[in-house]
């Protein structure tokens, strides 16, 4: 009866932190092997939350489903959260974005741009249109060698301006667009709608398509980098705040 009851108790698992920590590794593992991806960290498991904005930009319209949308009003509590969670020290915002909704866009720029916390952009691929405030909106920016942004005025894509009031509201909406990139950002308002509004580089259109280090020539961006060097300032950009703030990372022992 002994020796049962001793086989039972074998053969559960174990309960200590250390073996919780070895089956959830083991479990990742397992993941990648099988379908060669894992999910995302969570805020709970480390103290940088990343964010992607990715695809379109959805603000007010709902686009078809066939196209691949990020949109604002998920983004907006998502930032609420880390700026509220004390396990989150850092917040990184990665972007692969073709531009959409202009107000949304600017919506998310200001939010980042007003957070306490550490920020740091990274454009891998394109930061296009609208994503261009949003990738200068964080205290510190990066570009993969081989990313593009392309910088152009705001329009109304298939509509026909009917009123001159149409007219206004546009031209006032791309104030805040240029006054938001310029004062986030190195480069001058004069350089700026130079690229906005420059003929015969863009197909049927007006503006500029710049490559990674065109884009931190220009001063819109300030370091060319990956992820690696991404990190490596938001995490020297954490180490300052906890220096100047005197609030020691959980964990950590004291000098």
């Amino acid at each position: 009866m002994n020796d049962e009851f001793d086989d039972m108790r074998s053969e559960q698992p174990e309960t200590t932190p250390a073996a919780d920590e070895k089956r959830k590794a083991a479990s990742v593992v397992d993941t990648i092997t099988q379908l060669g991806q894992t999910s995302t960290p969570t805020p709970n498991e480390s103290n940088i939350y990343c964010m992607t904005i990715i695809g379109q930009v959805e603000g007010h319209l709902v686009l078809p489903p066939q196209n691949k949308t990020t949109k604002y009003e998920h983004l907006i509590p998502q930032l609420v959260a880390a700026e509220q969670n004390p396990k989150i020290e850092g917040i990184l915002i990665v972007l692969n974005t073709v531009g959409g909704d202009v107000e949304a866009g600017l919506a998310i720029a200001e939010m980042i741009s007003s957070l306490t916390k550490p920020t740091v952009t990274l454009v891998l691929g394109g930061g296009h249109s609208i994503g261009v405030p949003i990738a200068v909106s964080a205290n510190r920016s990066f570009i993969a060698e081989t990313a593009t942004m392309t910088i152009h005025p705001i329009r109304l894509n298939g509509l026909v301006i009917g009123v001159p009031q149409t007219f206004e509201y546009l031209d006032k909406m791309q104030e805040r667009v240029v006054r938001f990139v310029t004062s986030h950002s190195n480069i001058s308002e004069r350089h700026f709608k130079e690229l906005m509004f420059k003929t015969g580089e863009l197909t049927r259109d007006i503006g500029t398509t710049v490559i990674g280090p065109d884009a931190v020539k220009y001063g819109l961006i300030d370091e060319v980098g990956g992820i690696g060097q991404a990190l490596a300032a938001l995490n020297k950009l954490m180490d300052e705040r906890r220096t100047r703030t005197g609030v020691m990372p959980k964990g950590a022992l004291p000098s």
